[in-house]
């Protein structure tokens, strides 16, 4: 993510979560925060997804991931997905944790297909309507378990077919912490 993307990932932040982070927050992180890693994808020169995380200590904590919804059903996100714990591995991660709303399954699903398990609850954790936050956390990404999983994702998304944009769907596929 560079920061002349920023206006194109505030239009998908707006239409992905109900309270979004203000505009200034990701120039803040890609200024300034040093534990940060932000990523976009694109189809073309369109920024189609995002998404950010927090290394800390031997953690990588996803702080926000989001597809547009005109571009959701495409494994983009799954991609997206491959590429942030890409990043964790560089940078010598042991695992990898996030937060999501309790009713957004579309979101779980993606992160049980990578190996993503609950581990417990943030109590109202969203401002918005003070849902619940589920914390999912991977086993060691370098395990013999974690690598075949991954291998298998980049295996099925070689496969994959070229994204097309499609109507939205109704139910949000994004998620992030608070």
């Amino acid at each position: 993510m560079r920061l002349d993307d920023l206006p194109a990932i505030q239009v998908i932040e707006r239409a992905a979560f109900s309270a979004p982070w203000p505009a200034n927050a990701y120039r803040t992180e890609l200024e300034t925060n040093k534990l940060a890693h932000y990523l976009v994808v694109r189809v073309g020169a369109e920024i189609a997804g995002f998404a950010g995380l927090w290394l800390i200590v031997d953690e990588a904590h996803i702080t926000t991931f989001a597809i547009a919804p005109a571009w959701r059903r495409n494994h983009l996100g799954e991609r997206l997905l491959v590429a942030i714990l890409d990043i964790a591995l560089d940078r010598q991660a042991t695992e990898a944790t996030l937060e999501v709303r309790l009713s957004n399954l579309p979101a779980r699903r993606l992160y049980e297909k990578f190996g993503f398990r609950p581990v417990g609850v943030r109590p109202r954790y969203y401002s918005d309507n003070n849902e619940d936050a589920l914390i999912m956390t991977t086993e060691p990404l370098r395990s013999p378990e974690m690598s075949a999983r991954l291998a298998e994702r980049r295996a099925c998304l070689e496969n994959a077919p070229e994204p097309l944009k499609v109507a939205p769907p109704a139910a949000p596929e994004t998620d992030r912490g608070a």
